[in-house]
């Protein structure tokens, strides 16, 4: 169980604080619900407590894994499939499983893929998508500016 303010990630959304646990009806079930704060285009989040668990919410990283994380930016691109519908899918896998260094890794071999021949619409959403995700990670975690973190992450995927 989470407090108000701990610095969580929602999988898929990113990373937020704790702003209140409120209790709510909808569609006339009421359930307590985590009220999170996310750091990037000023968003709330409502996330059900008794779906924690299953949606994979966790703890943000620490310094030591940020320096991680940036190591699996510099990283050379992993293999992926020449399809992109199987490129595709394989990249959202490891979106959703919420780990912070597979989102790395997604970022990289796309960043690296559109300089080298270009993204299509799909995969250009999932590059800003998963960028959006682990930019709020870091900012949270580092308290650097979104733009500072963004150019690091540019800067640090080498062609």
């Amino acid at each position: 169980m989470f407090n108000i303010g701990d610095k969580i990630v929602y999988p898929m959304h990113g990373a937020g604080v704790i702003e209140a646990i409120e209790e709510k009806e909808i569609l006339g079930k009421k359930r307590k619900y985590y009220i999170m704060k996310m750091p990037l285009g000023d968003m709330q989040v409502m996330i059900p407590l008794d779906h924690i668990e299953e949606v994979g919410i966790r703890s943000i990283i620490g310094l030591a894994e940020v320096e991680q994380v940036f190591a699996v930016l510099a990283a050379d691109t992993t293999k992926m499939p020449q399809n992109w519908n199987r490129r595709y899918r394989a990249n959202m896998d490891l979106i959703k499983g919420g780990d912070i260094y597979a989102v790395a890794e997604v970022v990289r071999n796309l960043l690296l893929r559109d300089r080298e021949k270009g993204l299509s619409t799909g995969e250009r959403k999932m590059l800003n998508n998963a960028k959006q995700i682990l930019v709020s990670e870091v900012v949270l975690s580092t308290d650097k500016e979104e733009q500072e973190v963004l150019d690091w992450i540019e800067n640090v995927v080498q062609e």
